[in-house]
Protein backbone atom coordinates (compact mmCIF):
# COMPACT_ATOMS: atom_id res chain seq x y z
CA UNK A 1 0.00 0.00 0.00
CA UNK A 2 1.40 3.40 -0.91
CA UNK A 3 1.87 6.04 1.76
CA UNK A 4 -0.67 8.32 0.08
CA UNK A 5 -3.50 5.77 -0.03
CA UNK A 6 -5.81 6.03 2.99
CA UNK A 7 -6.05 2.95 5.15
CA UNK A 8 -9.54 1.51 5.46
CA UNK A 9 -10.40 0.24 8.93
CA UNK A 10 -11.38 -3.44 8.84
CA UNK A 11 -14.79 -2.70 10.34
CA UNK A 12 -15.69 -0.21 7.66
CA UNK A 13 -14.51 -2.54 4.87
CA UNK A 14 -16.67 -5.31 6.31
CA UNK A 15 -19.60 -2.91 6.59
CA UNK A 16 -19.12 -1.75 2.98
CA UNK A 17 -19.04 -5.34 1.80
CA UNK A 18 -22.15 -6.23 3.76
CA UNK A 19 -24.03 -3.08 2.75
CA UNK A 20 -23.21 -3.75 -0.90
CA UNK A 21 -24.22 -7.40 -0.61
CA UNK A 22 -27.45 -6.38 1.11
CA UNK A 23 -28.38 -4.04 -1.73
CA UNK A 24 -27.39 -6.45 -4.51
CA UNK A 25 -28.70 -9.65 -2.92
CA UNK A 26 -32.05 -8.07 -2.11
CA UNK A 27 -32.46 -6.74 -5.65
CA UNK A 28 -31.15 -9.78 -7.56
CA UNK A 29 -31.02 -12.68 -5.09
CA UNK A 30 -27.79 -14.13 -3.69
CA UNK A 31 -27.49 -16.60 -6.54
CA UNK A 32 -27.83 -13.79 -9.11
CA UNK A 33 -24.86 -11.82 -7.73
CA UNK A 34 -21.29 -12.99 -8.02
CA UNK A 35 -18.62 -12.31 -5.44
CA UNK A 36 -16.67 -10.31 -8.04
CA UNK A 37 -19.61 -7.93 -8.38
CA UNK A 38 -19.74 -7.42 -4.60
CA UNK A 39 -15.98 -6.79 -4.58
CA UNK A 40 -16.18 -4.27 -7.44
CA UNK A 41 -19.15 -2.38 -6.06
CA UNK A 42 -17.91 -2.28 -2.48
CA UNK A 43 -14.46 -1.07 -3.55
CA UNK A 44 -12.51 -3.65 -1.54
CA UNK A 45 -9.82 -6.09 -2.56
CA UNK A 46 -10.70 -9.72 -3.10
CA UNK A 47 -8.47 -10.67 -0.15
CA UNK A 48 -10.40 -8.27 2.07
CA UNK A 49 -13.73 -9.82 1.18
CA UNK A 50 -12.41 -13.34 1.78
CA UNK A 51 -10.82 -12.26 5.06
CA UNK A 52 -14.25 -11.27 6.38
CA UNK A 53 -16.34 -13.83 4.46
CA UNK A 54 -14.29 -16.92 3.54
CA UNK A 55 -17.20 -18.43 1.60
CA UNK A 56 -20.03 -16.84 -0.32
CA UNK A 57 -22.43 -18.64 2.04
CA UNK A 58 -20.81 -16.73 4.93
CA UNK A 59 -21.70 -13.49 3.16
CA UNK A 60 -25.23 -14.69 2.43
CA UNK A 61 -25.71 -15.68 6.09
CA UNK A 62 -24.47 -12.27 7.24
CA UNK A 63 -26.90 -10.67 4.77
CA UNK A 64 -29.76 -12.73 6.19
CA UNK A 65 -28.76 -11.74 9.73
CA UNK A 66 -28.90 -8.09 8.70
CA UNK A 67 -32.30 -8.59 7.04
CA UNK A 68 -33.53 -10.41 10.14
CA UNK A 69 -32.54 -7.51 12.38
CA UNK A 70 -34.30 -5.02 10.11
CA UNK A 71 -37.48 -7.01 9.39
CA UNK A 72 -38.04 -8.58 12.81
CA UNK A 73 -37.23 -5.21 14.36
CA UNK A 74 -39.86 -3.57 12.13
CA UNK A 75 -42.45 -6.19 13.08
CA UNK A 76 -41.78 -5.74 16.79
CA UNK A 77 -41.83 -1.94 16.51
CA UNK A 78 -45.11 -2.00 14.57
CA UNK A 79 -46.64 -4.27 17.21
CA UNK A 80 -45.45 -2.02 20.05
CA UNK A 81 -46.79 1.06 18.26
CA UNK A 82 -50.24 -0.56 18.21
CA UNK A 83 -50.42 -0.33 22.01
CA UNK A 84 -50.07 -2.61 25.01
CA UNK A 85 -52.88 -5.04 24.17
CA UNK A 86 -51.49 -8.19 22.51
CA UNK A 87 -54.69 -8.42 20.47
CA UNK A 88 -53.94 -5.02 18.92
CA UNK A 89 -50.29 -5.95 18.49
CA UNK A 90 -51.25 -9.01 16.42
CA UNK A 91 -52.89 -6.68 13.94
CA UNK A 92 -50.48 -3.78 14.39
CA UNK A 93 -47.52 -5.86 13.24
CA UNK A 94 -49.05 -5.68 9.75
CA UNK A 95 -48.10 -1.99 9.65
CA UNK A 96 -44.54 -3.27 9.06
CA UNK A 97 -45.86 -4.98 5.92
CA UNK A 98 -47.61 -1.79 4.84
CA UNK A 99 -44.36 0.15 5.25
CA UNK A 100 -42.29 -2.48 3.44
CA UNK A 101 -44.62 -2.64 0.44
CA UNK A 102 -44.46 1.14 0.03
CA UNK A 103 -40.66 1.24 0.03
CA UNK A 104 -38.90 2.11 -3.23
CA UNK A 105 -37.19 -0.96 -4.65
CA UNK A 106 -39.40 -3.40 -2.75
CA UNK A 107 -38.66 -6.99 -3.83
CA UNK A 108 -40.61 -9.02 -1.27
CA UNK A 109 -39.34 -11.18 1.55
CA UNK A 110 -35.59 -11.68 1.43
CA UNK A 111 -35.99 -14.95 3.34
CA UNK A 112 -38.58 -16.42 0.99
CA UNK A 113 -36.58 -15.25 -2.03
CA UNK A 114 -33.35 -16.72 -0.67
CA UNK A 115 -35.01 -19.98 0.37
CA UNK A 116 -36.39 -20.41 -3.14
CA UNK A 117 -32.90 -20.41 -4.63
CA UNK A 118 -31.10 -22.34 -1.86
CA UNK A 119 -30.74 -26.10 -1.63
CA UNK A 120 -32.82 -27.64 1.13
CA UNK A 121 -30.63 -28.85 3.97
CA UNK A 122 -27.89 -26.27 3.44
CA UNK A 123 -26.86 -23.60 5.94
CA UNK A 124 -28.50 -20.79 4.01
CA UNK A 125 -31.82 -22.59 3.65
CA UNK A 126 -31.70 -23.55 7.33
CA UNK A 127 -31.22 -19.87 8.26
CA UNK A 128 -34.32 -18.90 6.28
CA UNK A 129 -36.35 -21.57 8.06
CA UNK A 130 -34.96 -20.46 11.42
CA UNK A 131 -36.09 -16.88 10.78
CA UNK A 132 -39.63 -17.96 9.92
CA UNK A 133 -39.72 -20.22 12.99
CA UNK A 134 -38.62 -17.39 15.30
CA UNK A 135 -41.21 -15.00 13.86
CA UNK A 136 -43.96 -17.61 14.23
CA UNK A 137 -42.91 -18.34 17.84
CA UNK A 138 -43.10 -14.62 18.62
CA UNK A 139 -46.56 -14.35 17.03
CA UNK A 140 -47.63 -17.49 18.94
CA UNK A 141 -46.57 -15.82 22.18
CA UNK A 142 -48.58 -12.71 21.29
CA UNK A 143 -51.60 -14.90 20.46
CA UNK A 144 -51.23 -16.76 23.77
CA UNK A 145 -51.03 -13.48 25.69
CA UNK A 146 -54.08 -12.22 23.79
CA UNK A 147 -56.02 -15.25 25.06
CA UNK A 148 -56.35 -17.23 21.83
CA UNK A 149 -57.65 -20.73 22.59
CA UNK A 150 -55.38 -22.11 19.81
CA UNK A 151 -52.43 -19.72 19.72
CA UNK A 152 -50.31 -21.90 17.41
CA UNK A 153 -53.12 -22.04 14.85
CA UNK A 154 -53.71 -18.29 14.96
CA UNK A 155 -49.96 -17.65 14.65
CA UNK A 156 -49.77 -19.97 11.66
CA UNK A 157 -52.69 -18.19 10.00
CA UNK A 158 -51.26 -14.73 10.63
CA UNK A 159 -47.75 -15.60 9.47
CA UNK A 160 -49.15 -17.20 6.32
CA UNK A 161 -51.07 -13.99 5.71
CA UNK A 162 -47.93 -11.95 6.38
CA UNK A 163 -45.85 -14.07 3.99
CA UNK A 164 -48.60 -13.91 1.39
CA UNK A 165 -48.66 -10.14 1.74
CA UNK A 166 -44.88 -9.97 1.33
CA UNK A 167 -45.08 -12.02 -1.87
CA UNK A 168 -48.23 -10.37 -3.18
CA UNK A 169 -46.76 -6.92 -2.71
CA UNK A 170 -44.16 -7.80 -5.33
CA UNK A 171 -46.54 -9.53 -7.71
CA UNK A 172 -49.25 -6.87 -7.61
CA UNK A 173 -46.99 -3.88 -7.12
CA UNK A 174 -49.84 -2.35 -5.14
CA UNK A 175 -49.29 -1.33 -1.49
CA UNK A 176 -53.08 -1.57 -1.00
CA UNK A 177 -52.55 -5.32 -0.79
CA UNK A 178 -50.77 -4.83 2.54
CA UNK A 179 -53.73 -2.82 3.85
CA UNK A 180 -56.02 -5.67 2.77
CA UNK A 181 -53.78 -8.13 4.61
CA UNK A 182 -54.05 -5.99 7.75
CA UNK A 183 -57.87 -6.01 7.50
CA UNK A 184 -57.79 -9.77 7.03
CA UNK A 185 -55.56 -10.08 10.11
CA UNK A 186 -58.11 -8.10 12.13
CA UNK A 187 -60.85 -10.51 10.98
CA UNK A 188 -58.74 -13.55 11.93
CA UNK A 189 -57.88 -12.12 15.34
CA UNK A 190 -61.49 -11.12 16.04
CA UNK A 191 -62.75 -14.57 15.03
CA UNK A 192 -60.12 -16.40 17.09
CA UNK A 193 -60.70 -14.28 20.19
CA UNK A 194 -64.50 -13.97 19.96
Amino acid sequence: MSASAPRTPAGSARDRILDTAFRLFYAHGPRGVGVDTVIAESGVAKATLYKHFPRKDDLVLAYLDKVDQAWFGALCAAARNAGDDPRDQLVGMFDALVGACRREGYHGCAFINTAAESPTGGEVHARTVEHKTVVRAWVTDLARRAGAPEPELLARQLTLLLDGGLAGGVLDGDPALAEAAKRSARALVDAALA
